[in-house]
């Protein structure tokens, strides 16, 4: 029996080791091989020689081109700014103050995570163009186009994810130092200054450099409502799409990983130092009524959330409208998308690309951070993997767009057959995407008793079958919520396949793009509500998930009492 039971260890332990090394060499084959070619090409000519720094002394060189950066530095520091302000607001009034509505609150101010960037853009384009809603009112006199308007658009992009985090910071807190601040008479604002900031200052650094990041590499709002002011991302595109000069377009796709790579650095170290002060003896924070202070923080909600579903209506007005601002009579026509664009056809393939990147995206990323925390052993091996799991954080996804280009487009590459395919766009997904879901699948893996794989083990059953009967079905909110991240971001991304897709398979985002080009903003705002409300509906199926397996969990633990 000993014998057997050795044999079967030693067996598990070359079949633990094989499903490492492949899933490992995946991830390297599509992280590191890229990334080599991407950095390769930026320090070569067209003829392929090495011509070390020349390429980027050339760029810095061209007025055109090199004013881009500080563009680029520019909006995105004002972008941060704001949202940062913003962000830390709102979230305050929701977990610091008795205001009502604060579900709603809550969820509105997700919106803008529903819908490409290049949306939101769209939207201030029918409420601040020239034609504009608010502009023909004679209430903005400003011009939209260019500064301006790419600041307001990445305010919106990068204010939900400063919410989240601050959301998130702010909700736990120890009740002590509140009442020992009562206690002392120190005053509202005191207590703000010298009490909440201190507690989430590392969430303060985080989120600076989560926007700033953000802001430096979106594509979508600076293509629509740029104008003639040219950043890095707009920039890539021109280099790679539009002048085929291969070797610049690396030069700028290096340049965007300098704020990831920093942002990347510091998230890392900030949560290296940052320990939770919540313990056992700590009291729940009971906030006492305010009407003024109430009333400033629901008003300020209000004027976000007013804002956001203002910017929604517009696109329902432009996408139900006969030709916006000339002819407001309704019509569904806007909704028979051309064939030029990619008509109806482009929104089947984001559902199909969505769906199959949630779906394996889901699938690879359960099974690999499975393989990081439940396998003992192969120490080195496992910390290998855990660092390529956190890279994608680091990557802009036009960085991993024009990388794949490099690598997967070489006729040498074996690979080469994936790209113009709908895998090569999967793929790319699944890897810009991989670092939140890892962590999400990671962390819950750990919360599980590390005795189920030991007892499976001494009773000689697989591990695939303890994967499949216990870790999975006790995983199964994270699962979903996994699905959801990859599916709703899936289908708004732009920047990671914008230059990966082919003729033949457009997708909903980028035809978005064509359309706007156009002057067809009637179609693009139709196709922008059916992505809104195909992702609003995931959302709303997500919840309903997890509510029925809370009930059902509920439910199961009465029984057994």
């Amino acid at each position: 029996m000993r014998e057997k039971l050795r044999r079967y260890l030693s067996g598990l332990r070359w079949s633990q080791l094989f499903a490492l090394v492949a899933t490992i060499t995946t991830f390297t084959i599509v992280l590191i091989f890229p990334l080599y070619s991407l950095f390769s090409k930026a320090f070569v000519d067209k003829g392929g020689e090495f011509v070390g720094l020349g390429n980027y002394i050339t760029y810095f060189q061209s007025p055109a081109l090199s004013i881009s950066v500080m563009n680029t530095i520019d909006i995105s520091l004002w972008s941060t700014l704001f949202s940062v302000v913003f962000g830390f607001i709102y979230a305050y009034a929701l977990t610091r103050t008795r205001i009502k509505a604060k579900a709603f609150f809550r969820y509105t101010a997700l919106i803008p995570i529903f819908i490409p960037t290049i949306v939101h853009a769209l939207g201030l384009v029918y409420l601040f163009g020239k034609q504009g809603i608010f502009t023909r009112a004679g209430l903005f006199p400003f011009e939209l186009y260019g500064r301006l308007g790419i600041i307001i658009s990445e305010v919106i992009f990068t204010f939900p994810q400063a919410f989240l985090m601050f959301f998130v910071a702010l909700e736990f807190a120890d009740g002590r130092l509140y009442e020992a601040a009562d206690a002392m008479g120190i005053p509202g604002w005191k207590k703000l200054t010298h009490v909440t900031l201190p507690d989430i200052k590392f969430t303060v650094i985080n989120v600076f450099f989560v926007c700033f990041t953000l802001a430096f590499t979106d594509f979508g709002a600076p293509k629509v409502i740029g104008g003639s002011f040219n950043v890095l991302a707009t920039d890539i595109y021109k280099q790679v799409a539009g002048q085929f000069n291969f070797n610049m377009g690396a030069v700028v796709g290096t340049l965007l990983l300098i704020p990831a790579l920093a942002s990347f650095t510091v998230d890392r170290l900030v949560n290296s130092k940052n320990a939770s002060t919540i313990n056992a003896k700590a009291t729940t924070l009971i906030v006492k009524p305010n009407w003024k202070r109430d009333s400033f923080f629901f008003i300020f909600c209000s004027l976000i959330t007013g804002f956001f579903l203002t910017l929604v209506t517009a696109l329902f007005i432009g996408g139900l409208s006969e030709n916006y601002p000339y002819n407001l009579s309704f019509t569904w026509k806007n909704f028979l998308f051309s064939r030029s664009s990619g008509g109806m056809d482009a929104y089947v393939n984001s559902l199909e690309m969505a769906g199959l990147t949630a779906l394996c995206g889901t699938i690879f990323v359960f099974i690999y951070a499975y393989l990081m925390e439940k396998i003992s052993g192969f120490e080195n091996l496992r910390r290998f993997g855990k660092l390529l799991s956190i890279l994608p954080l680091a990557l802009p996804g036009m960085v991993i767009g024009i990388s794949f280009i490099f690598f997967f487009n070489n006729p040498s590459n074996p690979l080469n057959f994936i790209y113009g395919t709908m895998i090569i766009l999967v793929v790319s997904n699944i890897l810009h995407y991989f670092s939140v879901p890892y962590l999400t699948a990671s962390g819950c893996l750990k919360k599980l008793d590390k005795e189920f794989e030991s007892v499976s083990d001494s009773m000689n059953i697989p591990r695939w079958k303890t994967f499949l009967r216990v870790s999975a079905p006790l995983s199964l909110p994270a699962i979903l919520e996994i699905f959801m991240y990859f599916f709703v971001n899936a289908m708004v991304t732009v920047s990671a396949v914008v230059f990966l897709y082919s003729a033949k398979i457009k997708i909903a985002s980028i035809a978005i793009t064509h359309m706007e080009e156009a002057g067809n903003f009637g179609q693009a705002a139709a196709m922008s509500l059916l992505i809104l409300m195909m992702n609003v509906l995931i959302r709303l199926l997500y919840e309903v998930g997890i509510k029925a397996i809370k009930k059902h969990t509920s439910a199961k633990e009465r029984h057994e009492t």
